[in-house]
């Protein structure tokens, strides 16, 4: 196994063990590192990633019982678990040899070698090596992945002209495989327009994952995104591959990118540029190939006039630009949304499917839903948990915030929209008293109760 990328550390006392194993091993393997005192072992690991240490047993001169080298084994894998140690013995240690292999060598070689059957043997040492790496890092993103797939995925819903011209948009962008910023308010689906861009892509067949870097702590973010090795702090008892490896071949969407603090924004930018990563705890980079799609709900050319955001790092981002509208801006929108939501939670709950009459389509279309979608949809799964009826009424609407019907609420004067709304009003206003809201209204209790039943108040 020809790999110029292996590092095989040779550790004995006699310098003419290191010169006969460096001059054969240094043609077939990648770079060998010779140590005639075992002291410095730790500092080697710190600085190195090592496929294979090979050992001696013994470095005080008249020691034979093989102490040291089983002391420096047990040092060495507590260092570093995965590293391949082969211990080198004389044949008359033979029974130390293979005694010290229940302390986790993983094999040893007698002087003198035969030279064909050494370089056999660390070559079957790094396969399995390779393997083993393998299956561990394959075990580690599924774990990513299955992180990146738990939340459900809704679907884009819209009729209106400017979801249309939106949708004309993401089918030119999606195979162009350019660096995307989505911008948009809370609650506008900006995950949702991120993964119609990684489906309609070239690498749909691969990963997007999903990251909030609201959510990330400035001790995580290196963690979460790059990865990090065994013991590199306190919490890290195993490799663990990060966001960016997770996702290579796929696609990242970034959300809230505006949250990410200026030390952070270096090392995104540098990821981008230079397409690698470093996970924490090791010099060893990490090759990546993703497409990157970022999410904000604020204008990133303010934070950068406020020396909060690169400029460096947005020309890197927003090759393409798009923008999410408001719900309030699609209002038409919000019927074929609505009965998409009930239908859903009628499911959920086990529900006969509650009808939604047009006046109440229409009180809320007058509403300014500052949570967008996002706030639509709890407001419906809200509303048929706490309705029995089989037909929504206003009333079923009254927690949200009461200000956006309470003021200019109507287009034209359609006598019926006046009269609803001040019957609606009215009640709101006395608590539900019919008695004094139908003597504010100059009506009688029957008169008031009809119209309450007319308007399904």
């Amino acid at each position: 196994m020809n790999d110029q990328n292996n590092k095989i550390l040779i550790v004995d006392d006699d310098e003419h063990i290191l010169l006969s194993l460096r001059v054969l091993l240094e043609p077939e393997f990648g770079e060998i590192l010779c140590l005639k005192d075992p002291n410095q072992i730790p500092l080697i690991l710190k600085d190195y990633h090592v496929d294979i240490i090979l050992l001696d047993m013994n470095y005080t001169q008249g020691e034979t019982s093989g102490k040291e080298g089983i002391k420096w084994l047990k040092e060495i894998l507590n260092i570093d678990p995965d590293i391949n140690v082969l211990l080198i013995t004389a044949y008359g240690d033979l029974n130390i040899a293979v005694n010290a292999l229940k302390y986790g060598a993983i094999d040893f070689i007698v002087k003198p070698w035969n030279n064909e059957k050494l370089v056999a043997t660390i070559n079957a040492i790094l396969q399995y090596s390779l393997n083993k790496r393998e299956v561990k890092k394959l075990k580690s993103k599924q774990r990513a992945l299955i992180t990146a797939f738990e939340t459900e995925v809704p679907e884009i819903i819209g009729t209106s002209a400017v979801m249309k011209d939106l949708f004309k948009l993401i089918d030119k962008v999606a195979p162009a495989d350019a660096n995307v910023l989505i911008q948009g308010e809370n609650g506008t689906g900006k995950e949702l327009f991120a993964r119609a861009i990684h489906k309609r892509s070239q690498r749909s067949e691969n990963p997007f994952i999903n990251v909030d870097l609201g959510a990330l702590t400035e001790t995580l973010f290196e963690s979460e995104m790059f990865g990090h090795k065994k013991g590199a702090f306190t919490d890290a008892k195993e490799d663990r591959i990060g966001r960016f490896e997770a996702g290579s071949g796929g696609t990242i969407f970034l959300d809230e990118i505006a949250n990410l603090p200026l030390a952070q924004q270096s090392k995104l930018l540098s990821v981008i540029q230079n397409r690698e990563v470093f996970p924490v705890g090791s010099n060893k980079a990490v090759k990546i190939d993703v497409r990157l799609i970022c999410g904000t709900n604020v204008s990133l050319k303010e934070l950068v006039a406020n020396n909060m955001f690169r400029q460096d790092l947005i020309y890197r981002i927003n090759t393409v630009e798009i923008n999410i509208p408001a719900l309030r801006e699609r209002i038409e929108d919000i019927p074929l949304l609505a009965n998409h939501f009930i239908e859903k939670y009628c499911k959920k709950y086990r529900r006969t499917i509650i009808k939604l009459p047009e006046y109440v389509v229409r009180k809320l279309q007058k509403y300014h839903w500052p949570g967008n979608v996002r706030e639509l949809q709890h407001s419906i799964e809200r509303a048929i948990i706490l309705t029995s009826d089989n037909i929504f009424k206003s009333s079923d609407f009254d927690f949200l915030e009461g200000k956006e019907f309470n003021q200019n609420p109507f287009e034209n004067y359609n006598l019926e929209d006046l009269e609803k709304w001040a019957t609606t009003n009215c009640l709101k206003k006395h608590s539900g008293n019919v008695s004094r809201a139908a003597k504010e209204l100059g009506l009688t209790r029957g008169a008031l109760y009809r119209r309450i039943e007319k308007y399904g108040i």
